[in-house]
C-alpha cells in the first residue's frame, strides 16, 4: 500500500481539509484529491465524505484511521532502525486525561510543549469518566489506577496518594472522627461508583472506608466537584493528594484520620495501546510530562 497516500489520508482526516493536507505534503489540490480517490478505490471504501463546504470522515474512514496511523508508525520505526531517517516529532497527538488533573497540571504546561515541538498539534479529550482508549483511537492517555487491560502498556508518572478530608466548618458542626467506625455517623461524599477502600493504621490495623455502608447522599463523577463539595462543608470525602494539597496547606481542608493510610496502590500512568509503535510525538510528550511533573510532584511535598 502506498504510504504517501496513507500520510495524505491521515493528514486530511486530522485537518478535515484535503487541500491543506496536500499542501503540507507538497501536493497541488488536484493531485491530493486524485491520490485519495485512488486509495479509496484500492480499498473499496469511501474514507471521506466530500461536499462543497466541508470534508468529514466516513464510518469506514473512522475505522481505518488507527490502522493507517499504525502502518505509518511502523514504517517510520523501520527506517529509524536502519539509520535511514530520524523520526521527527510531528503530527496530531490525541491525548486523553482526567479533566481535573489536566486543568491543574497539564494544560498550564502546553504552551511550553508546543513551543518546544512546533511540528506537533494536540487533540485533547479531558473527562473524569473512563472510556476505551483503543476504540477512541487515542495515542496516549493518563489513568489513575492499575493497568488491568492487557492490550495497554504504560509509564508511571507519579504516585496517586489518596486521603480522607473535610472542611473545618463541617468538622466543627459534626465532630472529628477518631476511628474508622466513626465514619458511619458522618455524611460522606463519594466519587463515581462508591468503591470501598482499605484503611491501614500505623499499627497495622485494617479498616474499611465504604460509602455503601455509610450515609452517602452525594456522588459525583467529577474530581473538581468532589473537592468543591468538600470545601463547602457537604461531608467527608476521599481525594487524591494532587487534587487538594494546596487546600491542605492553606487550611481550607483538613485531613481526617491522618494516622490511617488508604491502601489502594493507585498510580498515575501514561498508557498507550500495546500494539502501537511508540512514535516520536508520543515519546517526546511522555518525556516532557515526566520531566515537568513526574520528576518531583509538587503534591508529594505536602
Amino acid at each position: 500500500m502506498d504510504t504517501d497516500s496513507l500520510r495524505l489520508f491521515v493528514l486530511a482526516a486530522e485537518k478535515l481539509n484535503i487541500s491543506a493536507a496536500g499542501r503540507d505534503l507538497g501536493m497541488p489540490p488536484a493531485v491530493a484529491s486524485s491520490r485519495l480517490a485512488k486509495l479509496e478505490q484500492s480499498l473499496g471504501s469511501d474514507l471521506l465524505h466530500r461536499s462543497t463546504r466541508k470534508v468529514s470522515l466516513s464510518t469506514e474512514g473512522e475505522e481505518f484511521l488507527p490502522f493507517a496511523r499504525e502502518m505509518l508508525a511502523q514504517e517510520d520505526a523501520a527506517r529509524a532502525a536502519l539509520g535511514l531517517t530520524r523520526p521527527q516529532a510531528t503530527g496530531t497527538l490525541r491525548f486523553a486525561a482526567s479533566s481535573t488533573f489536566a486543568q491543574l497540571y497539564i494544560v498550564p504546561l502546553l504552551p511550553e510543549f508546543l513551543d518546544r515541538y512546533p511540528g506537533i498539534s494536540l487533540d485533547l479529550k479531558l473527562s473524569d469518566t473512563r472510556f476505551d482508549l483503543i476504540e477512541g483511537s487515542f495515542d496516549l492517555a493518563l489513568r489513575n489506577s492499575a493497568i488491568e487491560d492487557s492490550s495497554l502498556k504504560g509509564r508511571k508518572l507519579a504516585r496517586d496518594t489518596r486521603i480522607l478530608c473535610a472542611s473545618p466548618v463541617y468538622l466543627a458542626r459534626r465532630g472529628t472522627p477518631q476511628a474508622p467506625s466513626d465514619l458511619n455517623g458522618h455524611d460522606l461524599i463519594a466519587f463515581q461508583s462508591k468503591t470501598p477502600r482499605q484503611l491501614v493504621g500505623k499499627d497495622g490495623e485494617v479498616a474499611q472506608f465504604d460509602p455503601r455502608d455509610a450515609q452517602c447522599r452525594l456522588v459525583t463523577d467529577d474530581g473538581r466537584s468532589l473537592k468543591l463539595a468538600t470545601l463547602a462543608g457537604a461531608g467527608i470525602s476521599m481525594n487524591s493528594l494532587w487534587n487538594i494539597h494546596a487546600e491542605l496547606q492553606d487550611g481550607s481542608l483538613v485531613r481526617v484520620l491522618p494516622e490511617y493510610e488508604v491502601d489502594d496502590q493507585s498510580v498515575l500512568w501514561l498508557v498507550y495501546p500495546k500494539s502501537n509503535v511508540l512514535t516520536a510525538k508520543v515519546r517526546v510528550f511522555i518525556d516532557f510530562l515526566l520531566e515537568k511533573i513526574g520528576r518531583s510532584p509538587v503534591w508529594e511535598k505536602t
